[in-house]
C-alpha cells in the first residue's frame, strides 16, 4: 500500500494536502496521527507542526481487474469484465467473445472457475481489516450448475428411497456440498453428510 508522511500547520490541513499529493478521494486513505500540532511557548517558541500519515486503501475492484486482464491476456482470451462490490461481496462476470473461451476459464466441473475466485480472494483480502467475499462467473455457469445439482440431489434421494441403500455422490468443493444439503434438508425422508477428505469429499444421501 503506498503510504507518505505529510507535516502542516493543522491536521486536517496536512490530510488535505497528502490526499492532493496522491491524488485520491479523502474516502480511499487511511489517516494516522503522529504528531498533533503545537503552538509552542508564546505561540512560536518551540511551535511544531501536525505530522500525519496518509496511506491509501487497497481498491479491491481495481485489483481483481487488473489481475483478470494479466491472466486473460496470457491465455490469449478477449473478454468483458463486469463487476459491482455491494457490501462485503465483490460480484465478478467474465464475459467473453466465444463458448471455447469461457469453457477454458470454467475448466472441469468448475475447478479452473473456483481457482481463479480463490486467487481473487486471497489478493482482494490482503491486509484487509474485513473479509470480502469474491464470486466469480462466466456465461451464468453458477446458475447452471446449482440447477444440475439439485436435480440430482432429488434423483438421486428418489433411488435411495426405492433401494433402501446410502448413495455417494461423486467429490464435490464445498459450496456444491451445500447446495446438495439444502435441497435435501426439507426431505423427511432422507438424512444428507459428507464423508472423505478435501478436495475428495463427497456427499452421501441415506433414509432415515
Amino acid at each position: 500500500m503506498k503510504s507518505i508522511i505529510i507535516s502542516s500547520k493543522t491536521v486536517q490541513d496536512a490530510i488535505k494536502e497528502g490526499v492532493q499529493k496522491l491524488n485520491v478521494d479523502r474516502d480511499r486513505v487511511s489517516i494516522e496521527i503522529l504528531e498533533e500540532p503545537n503552538k509552542g511557548f508564546l505561540g512560536f517558541i518551540g511551535s511544531k507542526d501536525a505530522k500525519v500519515k496518509i496511506t491509501v486503501k487497497n481498491d479491491p475492484k481495481e485489483q481483481a481487474t487488473n489481475f483478470l486482464n494479466t491472466l486473460l491476456e496470457k491465455m490469449e482470451i478477449k473478454a468483458d469484465i463486469r463487476m459491482s462490490l455491494v457490501g462485503d461481496i465483490l460480484e465478478i462476470e467474465v464475459i467473453g467473445e466465444n463458448s471455447e473461451d469461457m469453457g477454458a476459464i470454467i475448466g472441469k466441473r468448475g475447478n479452473t472457475l473456483d481457482s481463479i475466485q480463490y486467487i481473487i480472494s486471497l489478493i482482494v483480502n490482503k491486509d484487509r481489516e474485513e473479509y470480502l467475499k469474491v464470486l466469480l462467473d462466466t456465461e451464468n455457469y453458477r446458475k447452471k450448475r446449482e440447477e444440475t445439482l439439485i436435480r440430482l440431489a432429488k434423483k438421486m434421494a428418489g433411488k435411495a428411497k426405492r433401494t433402501r441403500k446410502k448413495i455417494r455422490l461423486e467429490s464435490m468443493n464445498p459450496y456444491e456440498r451445500r447446495i446438495i444439503h439444502f435441497a435435501l434438508q426439507s426431505d423427511p425422508y432422507i438424512k444428507t453428510f459428507s464423508e472423505g477428505k478435501e478436495p475428495n469429499r463427497k456427499v452421501v444421501i441415506d433414509i432415515k
